[in-house]
């Protein structure tokens, strides 16, 4: 047996229950408990190898050489995914036309392009590659973007398997996102075979990184990248109310792409009769942030999911509710409403209508009515899984009737001799029937055809819940 040979059983025996398991239940095998779901993930996948072959793979690794390593592995697992129909595979190859002297930076190629039966090929191609030139990441990266055929029935999926950064000046971190962004393909697996300065920090924007700097790393980051691509992954969402139980639900939760800021999956979340969150299923590849659409929501990032299993994820998110009430509301034409801001903010969360309940996350509030004056509420406290009430006194009516045209203004009095200017009336000769909160008002008018500001007139006036107030302006 050769030192080869022996390399190639010494990495195979671990994948051969993972290998099983996908081909197995990658078939069609669905879970008891899963639901039917216009948002399951696509189940067919196209997997592309790409593999560096640059002159720097030639360096010694325990049995062999990098390439011998990255060879034989990869060689068992394209054989043992013969039967697994929901797969297509694809091998390009980068660095190994041209010799590195040449700096050959569109050495890449792709050398099996997708189809159901080309497994033979590709190892017979793994076999007789030779590693001699440069590193092109970036430049590889745009050319596979081409190998992936038209259509959205599957799930594009991208393995790089390299010991080397870029070496032709591209930007391989700003192509993969770009491409990621526009749907080519899901966030690659990056696994590298050393561990050269910078490596890390290159290699974590492109994608999903793994340290495969010894045989040992190397087998794991492949099973590892082989379950977040092919193993069906199930989660359930845990919604915590106040007293951190799982027992909030009937939310929006958003799942967004971390990477590409695009919004992939909405559920409404769901308690079954026992209490217990159901199962749904997603794409473990991409990393995401969940939004919970609470008012405001909660936002929780770096959420990776564990590929192949079920995964549990809690999010706090206790809801507590605003109930506004006052008598007499109708009277204001056209209703009122509150609007419910956080705390020393100028944006609107939320426009909620006088005699309604509304929920919101628990926390502290400003609350503004839009009564006549208005009505402010600062530091509302509103406590997860109660009710806060705000009672606003009920309106009084003043009506105005004026038999001439004429300027008039309505001033709300405060202490201290202040006045609040509240509205302007209308300017023509007419009956104004006005809906005000209680308070001491100052109203200053004056003749349209009066002829000089001597002739400004003042009343003054009180306005009590459910009384009404009657002025005639000019007594006529």
């Amino acid at each position: 047996m050769t030192a080869i040979d022996h390399l190639y059983f010494t990495l195979k025996k671990p994948l051969t229950w993972l290998l099983l398991f996908f081909s197995l239940y990658g078939a069609g095998t669905t879970p008891l408990r899963a639901q039917q779901s216009a948002q399951l993930p696509l189940s067919k996948t196209r997997l592309l190898f790409v593999l560096d072959a640059s002159g720097s793979m030639l360096a010694p690794w325990d049995v062999g050489t990098r390439m011998d390593a990255a060879k034989n592995l990869l060689s068992f697992m394209v054989d043992s995914l013969r039967t697994n129909p929901q797969v297509e595979l694809g091998l390009r190859v980068y660095g190994h036309q041209a010799q590195r002297q040449n700096n050959d930076c569109r050495d890449s190629k792709l050398e099996v392009g997708f189809s159901q039966k080309n497994h033979d090929a590709i190892i017979k191609t793994l076999k007789a590659v030779q590693p001699k030139g440069n590193t092109p990441l970036a430049y590889s990266l745009e050319e596979a973007a081409k190998d992936f055929p038209a259509g959205n029935q599957y799930r594009n999926i991208l393995i790089l398997i390299t010991d080397g950064l870029e070496s032709c000046g591209g930007d391989p971190c700003a192509v993969s996102l770009a491409l990621q962004k526009k749907k080519v393909f899901l966030q690659p697996f990056v696994i590298a075979l050393s561990q050269e300065a910078g490596m890390e920090q290159q290699f974590n924007c492109m994608g999903d990184y793994y340290d495969a700097s010894n045989i040992t790393r190397f087998r794991a980051a492949l099973n590892k990248a082989l379950r977040q691509s092919l193993g069906k992954t199930s989660l359930q969402v845990q919604l915590l109310d106040e007293q951190n139980r799982p027992r909030q639900t009937d939310l929006n939760m958003s799942f967004v792409n971390s990477a590409t800021g695009e919004v992939m999956y909405n559920f409404i979340h769901f308690l079954d009769s026992r209490g217990r969150p159901d199962s749904i299923f997603i794409d473990p590849v991409p990393a995401y942030s969940i939004i919970v659409n609470t008012l405001p929501p909660v936002v929780q990032h770096g959420i990776v999911l564990e590929g192949g299993t079920h995964n549990t994820i809690s999010i706090k998110a206790p809801e507590g509710v605003l109930r506004l009430q006052q008598q007499n509301h109708w009277e204001y034409a056209g209703g009122v409403r509150a609007l419910v801001r956080l705390p020393d903010q100028a944006q609107t969360l939320h426009i909620q209508a006088m005699g309604s309940d509304q929920k919101y996350l628990a926390g502290t509030y400003d609350i503004e009515v839009h009564t006549l004056p208005k009505v402010y509420f600062r530091s509302v406290k509103i406590d997860g899984g109660q009710t806060r009430t705000l009672t606003i006194p009920a309106p009084g009516i003043l009506n105005v009737r004026s038999d001439v045209a004429s300027w008039s203004s309505l001033y709300l009095l405060k202490e201290g001799g202040l006045q609040e200017l509240i509205l302007q009336l209308e300017d023509k000769n007419s009956i104004n029937s006005l809906a005000l909160q209680p308070g001491d008002y100052r109203l200053v008018y004056r003749a349209k055809n009066a002829q000089g500001s001597k002739f400004t007139q003042i009343k003054e006036l009180t306005i009590s819940s459910g009384k009404t107030v009657n002025l005639n302006l000019f007594g006529r």
